[in-house]
């Protein structure tokens, strides 16, 4: 349990950073789509829905 804990906030972290890289919202969506997919795939063997959540939050940041 805290080893998927510590993951799920390692992940998060991960995510958080990379959706935030790039110049215009297609950039950083593209990069966080793909750190999310590296955090889905690590974290819960969900790449795709990663890939979602992770170019969902590059889409929206700012």
């Amino acid at each position: 349990m805290q080893t998927t804990v510590t993951k799920l906030f390692a992940g998060g972290a991960l995510l958080l950073l990379v959706a935030a890289c790039g110049d215009t919202g297609a950039e950083r969506a593209t990069t966080g789509a793909l750190g999310g997919a590296v955090v889905g795939e690590v974290v819960a063997d969900e790449p795709l829905a990663g890939a979602a959540i992770g170019g969902v939050a590059g889409a929206l940041r700012r």
